[in-house]
């Protein structure tokens, strides 16, 4: 049988300070398991059967009715089981980044599930939208995914959250680590990786990682060409190092990247 995607894309307002340019129902596995750097943060409503969805160097489990977010610079691929499917809208923005920071959306926290609810409300949303209210239908479902998620972060207390938070504010120190963050707020190291791995499905190594390299393309997006620089002001003290972890996470060596952007 035959699978048609549907594919809208948005022509955002200059002025704008939170930006939508895509709301796509994806139902096609060749295009999901092309691997392709996100050039947008990218909310994701798994809409029927299950497959895995890969962010660099990190990946979860996806069923229907699971919320995943993907964050501008990561590589993106999908491995998908039969029949899976599901929909995205991309975004940018300054309002998009305090959406984000305002609701602790992060890597470590980039899965939630519950949400079959949304299902129906996105197919139906997508499928009656035309090109004068595709901008605002896209704007609307993620506004309301954010607020119906907002309920489940919120509830996140306790050491994760501090070494959330601590890590966010510290990433750029070379020396950090869960091992002193967990000697600071005084509890022990394989407890604390332990918690941190069963409380966001992602290991500490990761989100720093991800952290990191997250900044890191930034940087480059921001005309800081230099590799060395990017490396350590990113919090990796070996430049040789960072551009073997970077090329693991985009699929691009930092000069190839620079040349693509």
């Amino acid at each position: 049988m035959q699978k048609h995607n549907i594919c809208k894309f948005v022509s955002p307002t200059e002025n704008a300070s939170l930006l939508v340019s895509r709301f796509i129902l994806e139902t096609n596995p060749a295009v999901m398991e092309t691997a392709a750097i996100l050039g947008e943060h990218r909310v994701i409503l798994v809409t029927a059967g299950e497959g895995t969805l890969a962010f660099g160097g990190s990946s979860c489990s996806a069923i229907p009715g699971d919320l995943v977010f993907g964050f501008s610079g990561e590589q993106f691929q999908a491995h998908p089981g039969p029949g899976f499917q599901y929909m995205y809208v991309d975004f940018h923005g300054t309002r998009g980044e305090e959406l984000l920071r305002r609701f602790g959306i992060r890597p470590a926290t980039r899965r939630s599930s519950g949400f079959e609810g949304l299902i129906p409300l996105w197919i139906e949303s997508l499928a009656r939208a035309d090109e004068r209210t595709i901008d605002l239908a896209a704007e609307s479902m993620l506004l309301y995914a954010l607020s119906r998620l907002s309920g489940q972060l919120a509830g996140e207390t306790g050491p994760v959250r501090q070494v959330m938070e601590l890590s966010e504010a510290r990433f750029t120190d070379p020396n950090l680590s869960l091992s002193a963050l967990a000697e600071e707020l005084g509890y022990n190291t394989k407890y604390l990786s332990h918690l941190f791995k069963a409380k966001t499905g992602t290991g500490y190594t990761d989100y720093l990682r991800n952290l990191r390299i997250g900044y890191a393309v930034s940087l480059f997006d921001h005309g800081i060409d230099s590799v060395k620089n990017v490396a350590l002001l990113s919090g990796f003290a070996d430049p040789l190092y960072f551009s073997a972890v970077f090329k693991k996470h985009t699929g691009l060596s930092p000069k190839d990247y620079k040349g693509k952007r």
